[in-house]
């Protein structure tokens, strides 16, 4: 009588977190570029969350594979001081947003004043505020952006 060989389970590599349990085999991002894919992480504060922010990027390594995005909500009238604050904690580049920004692994990228960002195809978008005057939510705006986008490769603070 034949004995059935097991099946063994596939392998699975390490992350760059050093955890198991991501598939070695690379998948393709929601843009179709295979390989591109990696964790984007936003990050929501209101203007009081600077401490958290800065806590976070004290704690983080720089080479987690994983790309972070800072949306606090800012004073419209004033320069940001935010990405020159957290790039003291952290050795990941920190910069502020640009229009048309494609987004890379292990870099820091804070929301400037006064505009909402979209995330379509791994690029960031800087929007206007919807409204002149009352609610602007660029933290939400950002989340609901992001989860469309990336789905499973998203996460939100």
């Amino acid at each position: 009588m034949k004995e059935k060989k097991k099946k063994q389970p596939a392998k699975r590599s390490k992350s760059p977190s050093g955890d198991l349990g991501v598939p070695a085999k690379r998948s393709k991002s929601p843009s179709g570029d295979l390989g591109a894919t990696f964790p984007i992480v936003a990050l929501g504060a209101s203007a009081g969350g600077l401490e958290a922010f800065t806590q976070f990027f004290k704690a983080c390594p720089p080479d987690t594979g994983m790309a972070f995005i800072v949306v606090a909500h800012l004073d419209p009238t004033h320069i940001s001081l935010l990405p020159d604050l957290l790039q003291k904690q952290t050795d990941m580049p920190v910069c502020q947003v640009t229009d048309n920004k494609k987004i890379q692994p292990n870099t820091v990228y804070v929301i400037p004043p006064n505009t909402d960002l979209s995330i379509l195809n791994r690029v960031l978008y800087l929007l206007p505020p919807p409204l002149a005057r009352g609610m602007n939510l660029p933290i939400d705006s950002l989340f609901r952006s992001l989860a469309l986008d990336q789905a499973q490769h998203a996460a939100a603070i």
